[in-house]
């Protein structure tokens, strides 16, 4: 229940924040944060994505092994 109540919080005040109504008017701030972050993310996320490919290739690559093994077992 805390968790929810704190999302809500959370929540309502980035709205209050990025609004340029309010008196924060963090819009700008926060365009630009993601424009400088969108590459990073975008870079982090291709690593991500190399490291778990390269990870399935190398278990494809064992349990064919595997069955080799075992077919010449029976």
């Amino acid at each position: 229940m805390i968790s929810i109540i704190l999302g809500i919080i959370f929540i309502a005040f980035t709205v209050f924040a990025v609004l340029p109504v309010c008196p924060l008017n963090w819009g700008a701030d926060v365009i630009a944060f993601l424009r400088g972050f969108a590459p990073v993310l975008s870079a982090f996320i291709g690593l991500i994505c190399l490291f778990i490919g390269a990870a399935d290739i190398k278990d494809k690559k064992e349990a064919k092994k595997e069955d080799e093994l075992k077919n010449s077992e029976n």
